[in-house]
């Protein structure tokens, strides 16, 4: 990946999480951006994410993330100076509830209760 390609990830990243934490209503659960997959061109991105939240709250937030993604992308032209503003492609992600789910198994098992 080249240093600019670098570079507009990580931008994609910081103001994509801004604009879902500020600019989107009716977010259920608490959103995390994971990672940005950027084309070699910066025409694309697929934005990988996960909700921390119950199930009901999961879906929903997709739903909201799904009918938002022309608002985010408008957002992010807005902010990044880029000659074409990516297009934009959330990717649901349940790495973050795993992760709490096997911590919460260890921390179980340290107490003995396994």
């Amino acid at each position: 990946m080249s240093l600019r390609n670098e570079r507009v990830r990580k931008e994609l990243m910081r103001d994509i999480s801004d604009i879902l934490r500020k600019e989107i209503r009716g977010l259920l659960g608490v959103v995390s951006i994971i990672d940005v997959e950027v084309s070699h061109d910066n025409s694309f991105a697929k934005v990988i994410y996960s909700v921390l939240g119950s199930d009901d709250q999961i879906q929903k937030t997709k739903e909201v993330i799904e009918k938002s993604t022309p608002k985010i992308r408008y957002e992010v032209g807005k902010r990044i100076r880029l000659r074409l503003t990516p297009e934009l492609k959330f990717v649901y992600s349940d790495s973050i509830e795993k992760g709490s789910r096997v911590t919460e198994l260890i921390d179980k098992i340290s107490r003995g209760e396994l």
